[in-house]
């Protein structure tokens, strides 16, 4: 398998899992600031020219939540996902759903707020992000929430899983906010802190050569 990446971007939630399945995988730098990303070579593995990507045999595969949910179902034995077909399962694809559709939509429109109005206006995109970072607020409480009720240590209760790759990453992106970010919540603060010192994340920030704070 090969994962197509750049730091600290939405690849690292399938970094994190394929370092927590210790399965043997190769990884392909995609340098963004190069812009290849948008390169006829990446544009052949996705037209979308988003990143990552996961190759693995004749399969190209692309959008994070669907190469999650491949690494999972091919690797059964690693547990990283519920039982098939039970109600802990159906709730952790509602979770990893949530993260996708509507954390990280709303992530990418507090990051890339010009893309939501029109060229040249500035006083509307700020406009944009500020309303973005506020919404991103209520969504990371939900999480918070979340812990809460599962009585913790990990999303979904006593087992580490996939979902929990996303949510950190996911969180890690408000680390730069004006004000109040996901570590500032009272169970996401020590969860993020047990995430990061698995030894499997800390593979992936050596990889990615990303430096504290983690999140």
């Amino acid at each position: 398998m090969e994962l197509h990446y750049y730091p600290s971007t939405a690849a690292m939630i399938p970094h994190i899992v394929l370092e927590e399945l210790g399965v043997p995988y190769e990884r392909v730098l995609v340098d963004r600031t190069r812009n290849e990303h948008k390169q006829p070579a990446y544009l052949k593995l996705n037209p979308n020219g988003l990143i990552p990507v996961l190759t693995d045999g004749d399969l190209v595969l692309y959008e994070t939540a669907a190469i999650v949910l491949h690494l999972c179902d091919t690797h059964l034995q690693a547990r990283l996902a519920p039982p098939l077909g039970t109600p802990e399962r159906a709730h952790f694809y509602k979770w990893l759903a949530w993260c996708t559709n509507t954390l990280q939509a709303t992530l990418m429109t507090y990051f890339y707020p010009e893309r939501w109005v029109k060229e040249g206006n500035a006083d509307g995109a700020a406009e944009v992000k500020a309303v973005a970072q506020q919404k991103v607020l209520g969504l990371v409480e939900q999480l918070d929430a979340l812990l809460a009720q599962s009585g913790g240590p990990w999303m979904l209760g006593r087992d580490f899983s996939a979902l929990d790759a996303y949510v950190f990453t996911l969180c890690r992106w408000t680390r730069n906010f004006d004000g109040r970010k996901a570590r500032d919540l009272p169970q996401l603060e020590p969860y993020l802190q047990r995430v990061a010192q698995r030894p499997a994340v800390q593979r992936v920030f050596a990889a990615e050569k990303i430096s504290a704070p983690f999140f």
